[in-house]
């Protein structure tokens, strides 16, 4: 009976300090850019900016907004946008082009974290993004913008927020990058 009680006092005395290891809330940098210059400037990390950036372009055909004409996607996107494109597997599909890309990246981890995806811009000036969250529906799919989801980041600004861990706070800062 003396060792499960010792036990129990042990364990109690260490809940707070294995909980409050849990709740370390890591800061993720994420921001909106139109160039990789503009992700440098609100940055300061040109080889982060230069990678998602990149990553991001190789996405940017397998995960633009589908239309089966040009006229379907001129109803959200501008003209000059809306061109003929080739996924990866070789299919052909009307979408505007990437305006710019989205970058997230955990900070105070050496670059690991680093995802990023392309930014269309639509004809509201609004931007969207892919939604990783809906399915894509296949190769030869016209969805439009139904697999996208709004960016409300303002474009070439960094924002740190803090995420995860069991607490309910959150927290932010954010950078003009000029």
């Amino acid at each position: 009976m003396k060792r499960s009680r010792t036990t129990s006092l042990l364990l109690m005395g260490a809940a707070p300090l294995l909980l409050s290891a849990c709740s370390k809330e890591p800061e993720v940098q994420e921001g909106l850019y139109t160039s990789v210059e503009a992700c440098y400037q609100a940055t300061g990390d040109q080889a982060a900016c230069k990678s998602a950036f990149d990553k991001a372009q190789q996405a940017s055909a397998d995960q633009a907004p589908r239309y089966a004409s040009r006229a379907e996607c001129e109803q959200e996107y501008s003209a000059d946008r809306c061109v003929e494109q080739r996924t990866s597997q070789g299919h052909s599909f009307v979408g505007p082009l990437m305006a710019g890309f989205f970058m997230s990246q955990m900070l105070n981890n050496r670059g690991a974290g680093l995802t990023s995806a392309p930014a269309f811009q639509d004809r509201s000036n609004g931007w969207v993004k892919p939604d990783t969250s809906k399915a894509f529906g296949g190769a030869t799919a016209f969805t439009g913008n139904k697999a996208m989801s709004p960016v409300t980041n303002q474009p070439n600004r960094a924002m740190t927020v803090s995420r995860g861990g069991f607490g309910s706070r959150s927290s932010g800062r954010s950078s003009f990058g000029g």
